[in-house]
């Protein structure tokens, strides 16, 4: 796909922002379509499932994707997705943190700055240890959640120590400007008690990660987020609809996605990558808060990265992304509007998107009387392009455009059974087109009857190992 146009005047980068209400269209006119077109690598977030079931046969089979997916609706069929993989520096450390923490506060109202500042010195501390220092199959996040779970903290014995404080203290030993041991330090500055409300802090936020199918499903990584520019590959998001208890999984992902992209770019292919990833954002409002996002959308068309986000009003990225949130459409060159009620968009729309246009008012008069009179006047007057009511009664087929450098388009939507390649979907032939999800992601071992394995013999007697390595320690007997 060409994304540098020889003329500049159509030289505008490919994110989007998709606006429409429940039911105005937008999987099926807009994201559909694109997924058809089958010219650049996707990542998509799917509500249900729906989108994956229409296009991955035609991508799969058709089109020689690779297809991937992290199913948050039924773990079962889903693959694996590690974020700890993707961690190669300190800075990943604290990226990382970052995002799990802006994605995992919940609803409620912000509490003190303190106890997040707090939490996020330990969980530094932790992550840098487990990434730098721990084995290969224990770089993951049940590792993380063990460690939080072994550190006993005594309000009345300040000299006590835990598993935790052993193995750091071992690592001081071996390297006292290590990371790790850096940040742990200051978080050991807290007093007994602080410490105890920081780690129920830090306990009652990973508590998702407690559940064991969420557990299994993020001991180790498929999803090889940075290597989607590699070569054509369709990476698909299920998310639940009405249950958003893992949604803040997507945004943690793309969080990192999009840094690794961005790295991968520069230091392996000279600035761009070699296929063009887009990022369809569906339910942009309901799947968490990607930090940084202003600063990303205004760097990523360089490395042949394009984003679109989906809202069902324009208010929803100003809820999430605040001051932010007119940066963030500031960088998407094209806007769609599909229809909806809300009055904020409205209002937006037909003041700053439409504009005003220029209209002739004629006026007559007459005048009665012992000389009667006539007049004709005739005026030039603005007024806006489309008012606001006369956008909330726009026909359903019917949608708004507005491309950077152009004049606003009232169209009608595309029509997905006139796509050359509509007839690879499964809503085209059920039985033919159909994907095979378990097909996917089963983990069954199939060996064929030439092929030559091997057997190996393994204890598993001794299933639940201590996190603690006791090379960290003088002596065993030191920890009882």
């Amino acid at each position: 796909m060409n994304t540098r146009p020889k003329n500049p005047a159509n030289a505008r980068n490919l994110n989007a922002c998709v606006i429409g209400s429940s039911g105005s269209g937008k999987t099926r006119f807009w994201l559909t379509p694109q997924l058809l077109q089958a010219h650049s690598s996707y990542v998509v977030v799917d509500p249900k499932g729906g989108t994956l079931a229409q296009c991955g046969y035609f991508l799969q089979k058709k089109k020689g994707y690779k297809v991937k997916v992290f199913n948050s609706i039924d773990f079962s069929k889903s693959m694996h997705y590690n974020p700890m993989a993707y961690i190669k520096t300190e800075s990943d450390v604290l990226k990382f943190v970052n995002a799990l923490i802006a994605n995992t506060k919940g609803d409620g109202k912000e509490g003190d700055e303190f106890w997040t500042k707090a939490e996020t010195l330990l969980y530094c501390a932790l992550v840098a240890y487990i990434v730098f220092e721990g084995p290969e199959e224990e770089r993951n996040m049940n590792t993380l959640v063990e460690m939080i779970n072994s550190m006993e903290v005594r309000e009345d014995d300040e000299s006590f120590k835990n598993a935790v404080d052993y193995m750091f203290d071992g690592l001081a030993k071996r390297n006292p400007q290590h990371f790790a041991v850096r940040q742990y330090a200051k978080y050991k500055l807290a007093s007994g008690k602080t410490a105890k409300s920081i780690l129920i802090s830090c306990g009652a936020r990973l508590a998702p990660f407690d559940i064991a199918e969420l557990r299994e499903i993020m001991s180790y990584d498929e999803l090889e987020l940075d290597k989607l520019g590699d070569d054509k590959t369709a990476l698909f998001f299920l998310i639940s609809d009405t249950d958003t208890t893992y949604n803040f999984i997507v945004a943690l992902a793309f969080s990192q996605m999009f840094n690794l992209l961005c790295e991968r770019a520069d230091n392996k292919y000279g600035g761009r990558l070699p296929h063009h990833v887009r990022v369809l954002w569906d339910e942009a409002a309901n799947t968490g808060q990607v930090p940084g996002l202003e600063k990303i959308v205004a760097v990523i068309r360089s490395r042949e990265v394009s984003l679109t986000l989906f809202y069902q009003a324009m208010s929803q990225c100003k809820a999430l992304y605040k001051d932010n949130a007119e940066t963030i459409m500031g960088n998407m060159d094209s806007i769609v509007f599909l229809g909806g009620r809300e009055a904020s968009t409205l209002k937006d729309i037909s003041e700053n998107w439409l504009g005003k246009a220029t209209i002739s008012m004629q006026t007559d008069s007459r005048t009665r009387g012992q000389s009667e009179s006539y007049g004709l006047n005739t005026q030039r007057l603005g007024r806006e392009l489309l008012t606001t009511s006369e956008i909330t009664t726009m026909p359903g087929n019917k949608c708004l455009l507005q491309l950077r450098g152009l004049p606003p388009f009232f169209s009608p939507k595309y029509d997905l059974k006139q796509h050359p390649n509509y007839r690879y979907t499964a809503e085209y032939d059920s039985k033919r087109n159909a994907f095979h999800l378990e097909r996917l992601t089963s983990r069954r071992l199939r060996l064929k009857p030439e092929e030559e394995y091997t057997v190996y013999e393994v204890d598993a007697s001794d299933e639940d190992t201590d996190i603690l390595n006791y090379d960290d320690l003088d002596s065993a007997d030191d920890f009882v």
